[in-house]
C-alpha cells in the first residue's frame, strides 16, 4: 500500500460526544480509517414525553393568533408537530402557524416545515440565527406575537432582543438536553484525552461541550482537559454555537462551513493529517500520526509508550535525548512515578524498534541516550 491510498484518519483516535446520530458520525469517521472512542455527553428528553413542550404548545394555541413562528431545526420542528398529534393538538396547531408568517432558518428546517404542509415565508440563505433575527427587527415585531423554537437550548439573546423590540415571545422547547443515565462512557473518554490517547474531538452541540468540561470539572479535572484541548488535541465542532462553550475558555475550536455532520467530518480529514509530524530518515519518509506512523508508505501501528519516546525524539531530531529524559517522558505518559526507570527506557526503545520495522532508525549513543538516526542541521 503507498501513503496514497492510506486512509486520510487511519492511525488516530477520535472523541465522539453526540447523543444523536452518533452512529452515523462514528461510520464516517471509521470509513476513512479512524479509531473511534464514543461517550455521549447528554441525553436527549423525548419530545411526546416532555412535559415543558406540551405547557408551551398549550400556551401557544391558547394566547391569540401567531403573527410569526421562526423554525430553527428541521428534527425539532418535524418533533413538535408529532408530538402534537400525539396529545390530540396537532390540527389546531397547524391552523394556527397557517395564520402566521413562518421563518426557516435553514434547508432542513424549510423542509420540515413543507412536510407539515406549511410554506415558510422566509429562510436566510447563511442559515444563521442572527439574520432571521435582523430580519424580524427590520420588519417590525412590536405589539407581535412570535414563536420561537428553540434547539436544545435557550436561545437567550435572539429572545430578549425580541421582547426588546415590543413581541411577545413564546419559547418552545422542543427536546431539552440532561445528563447521560451512565456516565461512565463520558468519563472514560475524559481519561482517554487525559492519558494522550485521543487526537480529536468532536462537538455537534454546545449542551454537548457545557458537558463534558462540567463532567470534567466533578472529576477534578478540568484543568487538565483545558490544556489537552488547548494544547495538544485536535477540538472540531459543527459550528460556531456548538463551540461556543469551549471558545470562552480559550479552546481552539475548528469547524466547517457548513454546519453538517458530513462537513464536520470533511474538515476534520483534511485538518488532522496537517498535524502531522514529517521527517526524512536516511532517505525515507516518517510520518507520526496519532497512534501511529507511516513509514515507507505502510501505516505502523505503534504502542502508546513507544509513541511517546518517539514523539520525543522527533521534536528535537538528530538529538540525543537521555535516559532520564526519556524516562521523564515515560512517567509524564504513565502518570506514575514507581516503576518508570532506565530498564523502561529500554524496553520501550525496543518495543518502538520492533514497531517501525528497522531498528536502525532510533540510534543507541553509547553512555548518553538515543537519537534518531536523522542529520542535524
Amino acid at each position: 500500500m503507498t501513503e496514497s491510498q492510506i486512509s486520510p484518519l487511519a492511525g488516530y483516535t477520535i472523541g465522539v460526544t453526540a447523543a444523536r446520530r452518533a452512529d452515523e458520525l462514528g461510520a464516517l469517521m471509521e470509513r476513512r480509517g479512524a479509531t473511534v472512542l464514543h461517550g455521549a455527553a447528554i441525553r436527549i428528553i423525548p419530545l411526546a414525553d416532555d412535559s415543558d413542550l406540551l405547557a408551551a404548545t398549550t400556551n401557544l394555541l391558547e394566547g391569540g393568533p401567531v403573527d410569526f413562528a421562526v423554525a430553527t431545526t428541521g428534527i425539532g420542528f418535524r418533533g413538535w408537530i408529532e408530538a402534537a398529534d400525539g396529545w390530540g393538538l396537532g390540527q389546531r396547531l397547524l391552523d394556527v402557524l397557517r395564520k402566521a408568517d413562518v421563518l426557516a432558518r435553514g434547508p432542513k428546517a424549510k423542509g420540515a416545515v413543507r412536510a407539515a404542509g406549511l410554506v415558510e415565508k422566509w429562510s436566510p440563505e447563511s442559515e444563521a440565527s442572527a439574520e432571521l433575527l435582523d430580519y424580524l427587527l427590520d420588519v417590525g415585531v412590536e405589539g407581535k406575537r412570535v414563536a420561537v423554537q428553540l434547539h436544545g437550548e435557550p436561545l437567550r439573546e435572539f429572545v430578549e432582543a425580541l421582547r426588546s423590540a415590543g413581541a411577545e415571545v413564546v419559547e418552545i422547547p422542543v427536546y431539552r438536553w440532561t445528563g447521560p443515565v451512565d456516565p461512565g462512557p463520558l468519563e472514560r473518554l475524559i481519561d482517554a484525552v487525559l492519558a494522550g490517547q485521543v487526537d480529536a474531538i468532536t462537538f455537534t452541540s454546545a449542551p454537548a461541550a457545557a458537558s463534558v468540561l462540567e463532567t470534567a470539572d466533578r472529576l477534578g479535572r478540568l484543568e487538565p482537559l483545558l490544556e489537552a484541548l488547548r494544547e495538544r488535541v485536535l477540538v472540531v465542532g459543527v459550528g460556531s454555537i456548538t463551540a461556543g462553550p469551549l471558545t470562552s475558555l480559550g479552546v481552539p475550536v475548528v469547524c466547517p462551513e457548513r454546519a453538517r455532520i458530513g462537513a464536520l467530518v470533511r474538515e476534520l480529514a483534511v485538518t488532522l493529517p496537517q498535524r502531522a509530524v514529517r521527517l526524512s530518515i536516511e532517505g525515507r519518509d516518517l510520518e507520526l500520526r496519532g497512534q501511529a506512523v507511516v513509514f515507507d508508505g505502510e501505516l505502523r501501528p505503534v504502542p502508546p509508550a513507544p509513541m511517546a519516546l518517539l514523539r520525543a525524539l522527533a521534536a528535537t531530531p538528530g538529538r540525543v535525548l537521555s535516559r532520564p529524559a526519556l524516562a521523564g517522558v515515560l512517567r509524564r505518559h504513565s502518570g506514575r512515578e514507581a516503576g518508570v526507570d532506565e530498564h523502561a527506557v529500554e524496553t520501550a526503545v525496543g518495543r518502538l524498534r520492533a514497531a517501525l520495522g528497522d531498528p536502525s532508525l532510533v540510534q543507541t549513543v553509547v553512555k548518553r541516550g538515543y537519537r534518531l538516526a536523522v542529520p542535524l542541521a
